[in-house]
């Protein structure tokens, strides 16, 4: 009622005395309905945290945000810019599906026309010219082109990390954390050859209806554990995906009860399981080529210091992230300045070089999902590598 502003007051209070009968509580079916009945007349006028005294709590309840998430968003970019990533999140999403990039103009043109005459509005992205945004839906599988295979389900947030990898024609990419697969079908849009791997044949199965249906026939999947180095993949790929498990906190805008589920000490740990999928795979990427690393959370933990650690403890330099849009190289510049006004830089202490690897796609400020991309190039010699190495040549061995 306070929150989902698509459901009636009314269907809330019948549902929810539905449930008291269900649970064994029919008696209190009136007071329910009392309750909900008053809320709804007056859910205009309930009072709110003073906003000057207790900001923070004054989002945390204004926006129905867990403190915890909130104090942590404040704490790097302050209160201002937390409050506008929180408007984000809460703004109704539409589904975003990427076209295949093989269509010509006409095929997309007569495919908007087919979702325009099932009440669909189509919009691009803004972004990228074959991601488009779709107000209306109702079951994707069901839309014209789906069994055909002209696009997929996936965020202009995730195409763009794709795009920031710089894949080139003749590539062979390795996606290691690769479900559901958009990444790696996107890849195979533009290299030679994608193998995609994830911890679970659930997992991989998904990738491979994905990928027989998009007629990706240059995609390779594999069950494997990321934790798990493969030695017979050292040294072989001119581009690894490592878009790694995350607190999810940038999705929240779509799937609502991360907020829920995810704590303070859940970051950490997963802070942990990062580090040991990126110093478990590193080592695939030839020398020159590149790394690209990304995850859906905005968290600094999980994010800048991962740049950090990355370009200073294994023999990967930061490149720049010449592979987007320039509207995203804008947001960046153009952000970065306002978090200096507002007494907020990185407390990750990134170089020029750094920064320039990488950005934060924040909700409110820049379309799609909260995202982090950073790309990072092999160095061509392996003299005085890190000896982080050492602890990956562990074959089937988690680290």
């Amino acid at each position: 009622m306070l929150y989902m502003d698509t459901v009636p007051d009314g269907a809330v209070c019948d549902e929810a005395c539905k449930l008291a009968e269900k649970r064994g509580f029919g008696s209190l079916k009136g007071f329910v309905n009392g309750v909900l009945r008053t809320l709804a007349r007056q859910k205009d006028s309930l009072p709110l945290p003073d906003r000057e005294k207790e900001p923070l709590r004054y989002l945390s309840v204004r926006y129905s945000m867990p403190d915890w998430i909130v104090d942590l968003w404040a704490e790097e970019y302050g209160v201002e810019i937390t409050e506008t990533i929180l408007e984000g999140l809460m703004r109704i999403r539409p589904v975003s599906v990427r076209l295949r990039t093989d269509l010509t103009p006409e095929q997309t043109q007569g495919l908007c026309a087919a979702f325009r005459a099932q009440g669909i509005t189509p919009a691009p992205s803004g972004y990228l010219p074959y991601v488009y945004d779709l107000e209306g839906v109702n079951g994707v599988d069901r839309l014209p082109g789906f069994e055909e295979g002209w696009f997929t389900v996936q965020d202009v947030s995730s195409a763009l990390a794709v795009e920031a990898a710089g894949i080139r024609k003749g590539d062979f990419v390795v996606d290691v954390c690769a479900s559901p697969g958009g990444k790696s079908l996107l890849a195979a849009e533009k290299a030679a050859r994608v193998l995609a791997r994830d911890k679970s044949e659930d997992r991989a199965e998904r990738i491979r209806e994905a990928a027989r249906r998009m007629d990706a026939r240059n995609v390779e999947v594999q069950v494997r554990d990321g934790r798990l180095t493969d030695e017979s993949l050292l040294g072989q790929a001119d581009v690894v995906l490592l878009d790694v498990p995350c607190s999810g906190l940038g999705v929240i805008g779509k799937k609502r009860d991360i907020k829920y589920h995810v704590s303070r000490e859940s970051v950490r740990e997963m802070t942990m399981l990062q580090k040991e999928i990126v110093s478990a795979s590193w080592r695939y990427v030839k020398p020159g080529g590149t790394l690209l690393y990304s995850t859906c959370t905005i968290d600094a933990m999980e994010n800048e210091a991962m740049v950090r650690f990355i370009s200073e403890q294994l023999p990967f330099d930061p490149a720049p992230l010449d592979g987007l849009p320039g509207e995203i190289r804008t947001f960046r510049e153009s952000f970065e300045a306002l978090r200096d006004r507002n007494g907020k830089p990185s407390r990750q202490g990134l170089n020029e070089a750094q920064k320039r690897a990488c950005v934060q796609l924040l909700p409110g400020y820049t379309q799609g999902d909260g995202f982090f991309i950073a790309r990072f190039i092999r160095k061509p010699s392996d003299a005085g590598e890190n000896p982080l190495e050492e602890g990956t040549r562990s074959g089937e061995r988690p680290l």
